[in-house]
């Protein structure tokens, strides 16, 4: 019997190092609004009195976020409420009328990081067999799957997988299964698109708990196309292993609710202490498992969920200061874009011929840490 299990296990993992990446696309809504231009919309529609003033420009100072990019104009906020209505007057569009505006922009932004992806990949759309959509600021049926079988002309026959809902390491979800569906059926040709709209959620309310959301997210997506055997085609990165950790008494400290007027975060001040405290005992003892020491990894591809978040893997890894320079400057360029943002992290290290093997790391709602170590 332990034969038995020991072959099953050496099977599955020699699969699963088969995993191959062919391509990554990114796609950004036109619009853009600068930290400048956050700070007055801000101010103008939420901000009650100098002290919130105070504390959300230094919040949005904090957050090293220059410049985003948005699915409708950022002055569109200003009409979320009514023209005489004080700061903090109204909470803004109902969840309902969001969701119009996701519908709307979703599945056209998906699209062109999809179609992006299959042209570096230089995979046709016939030969796509399987489609995993990646979102958590949206829900629609039919939806983004839909749109792209329609838009790009993928087969009828492709057969769907949403991962929803999971929030900033939604795409290394997306991967897992990818990877599963190559282990199933070696001939399947795998198309993944993470879409996110965090935008819609701004809120117009003051909220302790909640107005760090304002400062760090942004609107984008990212799409690949792998396969289990390449077949010729040339691979941009291997995958070889997840790996998954819930941090024990942690549930509170990154939520994600579906609210009234939007779709409510919270992220906790314990977030980056809790990475601190568990992020090393428990990703050298996954990467042990594969025969890959922590000292062997040549490149990190950490998901910016924050400024802090950043620092406290920096902090737990022993990491010197410029090995997160492509994570802080995604975050920079396009802000926190949720799942899409490890795969604009992938492709921006792809063009600087960063060494390998890397590491991918998400920090989302449980705490859960999601792990991907490609080569």
């Amino acid at each position: 019997m332990r034969c038995r299990q020991f072959v099953i296990i050496r099977r599955c993992e020699d699969v699963i190092l088969s995993f191959q990446i062919l391509g990554i696309g990114t796609a950004l809504p036109e619009h853009t609004m600068s930290q400048d231009e956050a700070v007055a919309m801000s101010t103008d529609l939420i901000c009650r009195d100098r002290r919130e003033s105070r504390l959300l420009r230094t919040m949005l100072r904090r957050s090293q976020v220059s410049n985003r990019h948005t699915c409708v104009p950022h002055r569109t906020a200003y009409g979320w409420v009514d023209e005489d209505c004080e700061p903090s007057g109204s909470p803004g569009p109902s969840t309902q009328q969001r969701m119009l505006l996701y519908a709307e922009h979703a599945g056209p932004l998906a699209a062109t990081a999809a179609q992006r992806a299959l042209d570096e990949a230089d995979v046709s759309v016939s030969d796509i067999s399987h489609l995993i959509t990646v979102s958590c600021t949206g829900f629609e049926a039919p939806g983004v799957d839909v749109h792209l079988i329609e838009q790009l002309g993928l087969p009828r026959t492709t057969e769907r997988t949403h991962i929803g809902f999971m929030g900033c390491h939604g795409a290394i979800n997306g991967l897992r299964v990818a990877a599963a569906l190559g282990n199933s059926n070696p001939s399947a040709r795998t198309l993944l698109c993470a879409t996110e709209l965090c935008s819609l959620h701004y809120r117009v309310q003051w909220d302790d708990e909640r107005i760090l959301g304002n400062a760090l997210f942004a609107d984008g997506s990212a799409a690949l196309v792998g396969c289990q055997l390449s077949n010729g085609h040339h691979r941009v990165y291997q995958l070889k292993a997840t790996g998954s950790y819930l941090v024990p008494e942690s549930s509170e400290t990154i939520t994600w609710h579906v609210g009234d007027h939007g779709f409510e975060m919270t992220l906790s001040n314990r977030v980056p202490e809790l990475i601190r405290q568990h992020l090393r005992p428990w990703l050298s003892q996954w990467l042990d498992s594969l025969g890959v020491p922590l000292s062997a990894i040549a490149a990190w591809a950490v998901h910016p969920g924050g400024p802090r978040i950043l620092d406290a893997v920096e902090e737990a890894l022993g990491l010197d200061e410029l090995a997160l320079s492509v994570s802080r400057g995604v975050l920079k360029d396009h802000g926190n874009m949720s799942s899409p943002t490890i795969l604009f992290i992938l492709k921006r290290m792809l063009s600087a011929a960063m060494p390998r093997p890397c590491v991918a790391l998400g920090f989302g709602p449980g705490l859960m840490i999601e792990a991907a170590l490609l080569d």
